[in-house]
């Protein structure tokens, strides 16, 4: 079944309004939208950003690497981490894995004045507006629900199952835009992510 999903946003970076530089700018949006390539393109590209790196119980997926892309960690110690606080948020997704921010390496960007990019999930997100409702909030946006069962299908990384799963999860997610501060369009990796930097207070490239 087809879904009709229309961003309700203009999709040009420029004519966004910039507003102040916030603490702390929490990505999320819907599964397969691309979330993590934004978020690596902006911490490749604008070194001013620190770009958390969430805690998870599942196993990589081809091409990722502990410590840069997740910490890949068991259920003991993803367990050991919750008793002992040093979750920020966590959260269980698509009902087989779970993921959390640790609080201790925020806490320490924060402290170095850096601007501070959370990349996770729609649970996680309202977790952090809970915990931090001074922070800034994006969703992130497919141009369309098409465009979006086509990156998760060409993606290649789950059974049919699997990406039945996520597409009945992001029907969900989709209808979550109105809560968050501001929409971006993922039509371009490199324009979503200048809009999204744009949106944190910081200079673009070419400002810079």
């Amino acid at each position: 079944m087809t879904v009709e999903f229309r961003p309700t946003v203009a999709v040009a970076p420029l004519e966004v309004p910039v507003s102040p530089t916030p603490t702390v700018t929490v990505l999320a949006g819907p599964t397969a939208v691309g979330k993590g390539t934004v978020s690596t393109y902006v911490r490749d590209h604008y070194p001013e950003v620190w770009l958390s790196v969430s805690a998870t119980t599942r196993a990589p997926r081809p091409g990722e690497v502990d410590g840069v892309h997740y910490f890949f960690v068991s259920d003991e110690e993803f367990d050991r981490m919750i008793d002992e606080h040093d979750l920020l948020e966590w959260a269980v997704v698509h009902n087989l894995s779970r993921y959390g921010t640790p609080r201790h390496k925020v806490e320490e960007a924060l402290a170095a004045g850096r601007s501070v990019l959370l990349e996770i999930d729609l649970q996680g997100a309202r977790s952090i507006r809970q915990a931090m409702p001074e922070a800034q909030f994006v969703f992130l946006a497919p141009p369309s629900w098409d465009e979006m069962v086509h990156r998760l299908v060409g993606r290649g990384t789950e059974t049919p199952e699997q990406q039945q799963r996520r597409l009945e999860t992001a029907k969900l997610e989709l209808a979550a835009q109105s809560e968050f501060d501001h929409t971006v369009v993922n039509d371009t990796v490199e324009r979503a992510a200048a809009e999204l930097v744009a949106l944190m207070g910081l200079p673009g490239e070419q400002g810079r």
